[in-house]
């Protein structure tokens, strides 16, 4: 699936016999944390970042490489997050539940991502040992995530749907299906570069292996429809301009911002996806993600922001 982005598993998990964070202490959270961190790190090699130490301008780069959600970026107090070497598994603790253990891959693998969230999943219990109902599924803070608490997501670029507002029709035809549609970094966040977050909805009455089927159908169609989109949007020739007209920008531009430089970027990835222009997808999605704001600042190190950003993009295309 080449409008693909990623795909995300996430588990919602909390501990047996253990109170909601809403009702603990902070010294009850410290020592949570701690005993989730040591316990956690048995099953993997996994570097632990201690968030309550960690600067908004750090915790906004993980925020940027979809690694930790915003609201865990911004509420750091008594948590911690151990991520994989790979890049590809984190697991948020003490975030609304007890764990949130997410796997993250490139492009459109929803089964291979799922047994690989899923084998982590069952490790951890096995030595954590998560609050589950026979009845109600999994025990988690927010009601809607009860059952099987898992969050299945695609994040999917799709400019020819947003150009022609055929997006607007979306969500009805999502929430029919227990489906959803959210922005680039998830609930009540917007879309960036025409890119989207498709997700189930509904995790009670439905087994796993069920939402991503259902998930997986979905992307298919919506691929399709956006697929129809471009191929007419591509025979007027002012798209085919459009689209050669960001390339050029992106490789001489000497300052560029982020938001500037995310829209040309789709423009790039939407050539690309239809053959109008040759570069690597793969490459162009790398570099979305490593010229946000926080990355950037990070990365410039005191120098204009705007033109380190510009000189990455010129160097990398």
């Amino acid at each position: 699936m080449k409008n693909a982005v990623s795909t995300r598993i996430r588990f919602a998990r909390n501990l047996a016999g253990v109170k909601f964070l809403s009702s603990m202490t902070s010294k009850e959270k410290r020592e949570l944390l701690l005993r989730i961190k040591d316990e956690a790190k048995k099953t993997g090699d996994f570097d632990f970042i201690d968030m309550s130490a960690l600067s908004d301008i750090r915790a906004g780069e993980l925020v940027e490489k979809h690694l930790i959600s915003p609201e865990f970026g911004e509420n750091r107090e008594d948590c911690g997050v151990l991520l994989s070497k790979d890049g590809e598994t984190s697991i948020m603790i003490n975030e609304e539940d007890h764990l949130r253990i997410q796997v993250i891959m490139p492009g459109e693998c929803l089964e291979e991502t799922f047994r690989k969230a899923k084998e982590l999943e069952k490790q951890l219990d096995e030595v954590l040992h998560f609050a589950y109902s026979e009845e109600l599924g999994y025990l988690t803070h927010c009601p809607s995530n009860i059952g099987t608490g898992m969050r299945a997501s695609v994040m999917i670029h799709l400019p020819a749907m947003t150009e022609t507002g055929a997006i607007g029709r979306l969500p009805s035809v999502l929430s029919q299906n227990g489906l959803t549609l959210r922005g680039l970094y998830g609930e009540g966040t917007r879309a960036g570069g025409a890119i989207y977050q498709i997700s189930n909805r509904v995790s009670l009455g439905l087994s796993e292996e069920e939402i991503i089927e259902r998930l997986s159908a979905m992307v298919k169609k919506i691929e399709e429809t956006e697929n129809s989109l471009a191929k007419k949007l591509f025979e007027n020739e002012q798209t085919v301009d459009r689209v050669s007209r960001a390339l050029g920008i992106l490789k001489y531009a000497r300052s560029i911002s982020s938001s500037e430089a995310l829209k040309l970027l789709s423009d790039v990835r939407f050539g690309a996806e239809n053959g109008v222009l040759d570069n690597d997808i793969s490459v162009i999605d790398k570099l979305s993600y490593e010229v946000q704001p926080c990355s950037m600042e990070i990365a410039a190190d005191g120098k204009n922001r705007d033109a380190v950003r510009a000189d990455k993009i010129r160097n990398t295309l």
